[in-house]
């Protein structure tokens, strides 16, 4: 006979709740589906059936959090992963994902690509920049390297060049070095490495050799 023994408030968690059945763990979930499906300590219980509509419910309700979460903005799986990591367990998350994947709500590879046009074309990043772009989102090492292997090298140059023209017009009356200084932190910030820093400040600037 499968009898609830206690049902207990998550100290961490106050919308949640653990239910025990003949003194053992059984399942954990939202206060509110203990009035729902009227659960008290003492009742009788078919666990199965039980679990079965209680591991549902979750789900649904996971699973409406992560769509609300992506109505806003897109994410990687692994930041749904951790959004809904503080109300549900693994198993409801891994279902979650799994529709989502499905029905092409989360994709890493796309999402990587998106974020890779954009920072490029809009933003005017180098790669340092939009590498560390990609890390903050989430995303995995393989979706960043095949995003970032799309990554033309004159497109970056041009962008560097941009920038740096933009800029210099606030400070072609400062001293030339403090000049070549400055554009030099303000490129490498925005995430150009040493070889397109040093070729577009020696193009912009007119210097054949210059050390940075």
């Amino acid at each position: 006979m499968a009898i609830i023994t206690k049902i207990e408030q998550q100290k961490k968690n106050e919308d949640r709740v653990n239910i025990y059945v003949n003194d053992e763990f059984f399942t954990a979930i939202f206060k509110e589906l203990v009035f729902t499906f009227n659960l008290k300590k003492g009742d009788e219980i078919d666990e199965e059936y039980l679990k079965s509509i209680l591991s549902d419910e979750m789900y649904l309700k996971a699973k409406n959090k992560a769509l609300n979460i992506l109505s806003k903005a897109d994410q990687a799986e692994k930041k749904i992963r951790e959004k809904l990591s503080n109300d549900f367990e693994e198993d409801t998350i891994n279902r979650v994902i799994e529709f989502l994947k499905k029905n092409n709500f989360i994709n890493d590879n796309l999402l990587a690509q998106k974020i890779v046009n954009t920072n490029l074309n809009l933003n005017k990043c180098g790669k340092n920049r939009i590498k560390q772009n990609l890390y903050n989102k989430g995303l995995d090492a393989s979706a960043i390297n095949e995003a970032m292997s799309d990554i033309d090298n004159d497109a970056e140059f041009e962008n560097a060049m941009y920038l740096a023209k933009k800029r210099y017009e606030r400070l072609k009356n400062e001293d030339k070095r403090k000049i070549h200084q400055k554009l030099s932190q303000h490129l490498a910030y925005k995430g150009f490495n040493y070889d397109i820093i040093k070729r577009t400040l020696n193009k912009l600037l007119s210097y054949d050799e210059y050390d940075i």
